[in-house]
């Protein structure tokens, strides 16, 4: 009998944070479909509360949310996960004065403006 065992690479793991759920759900659905496997949590606590388990090998956050914001997120992420690629996107002005405060505490993210088309983040993903 054969062995079932597969030897394709595994999947890359995205973590989608969004308190916008509808636009965590659309971004994990489009990333499924892009060949990665993604999941949706709708807070940055919920997102760190993952990081064990899951291993994301990236994180996508939306920067302004109830609570943890995507930066927060963002630090706990890199220090427990420091491979993980973090991308951060916002549709909110406020964003870059958390930005900056977090650079001056040494924490460089990619952002990108919401809304953000599909194709645009995929090729970040991919790039």
């Amino acid at each position: 009998m054969a062995d079932l065992t597969s030897t394709a690479t595994p999947k890359p793991k995205v973590l989608v944070a969004d308190d916008e759920q509808v636009i965590a759900n659309t971004l994990a659905i489009i990333l499924n479909q892009a060949g990665f496997e993604a999941r949706a949590v709708f807070s940055g606590e919920k997102a760190v509360e993952l990081l064990e388990s899951f291993q994301p090998d990236m994180l996508i956050s939306d920067v302004i949310m109830t609570g943890m914001t995507g930066i927060e997120a963002a630090i706990i992420t890199r220090s427990k996960l420091p491979k993980c690629k973090i991308l951060l996107f916002s549709g909110q002005a406020a964003t870059a004065d958390l930005l900056e405060k977090s650079r001056a505490q040494g924490h460089e993210f990619e952002i990108l403006a919401k809304p953000v088309h599909p194709t645009d983040l995929l090729a970040k993903l991919r790039g």
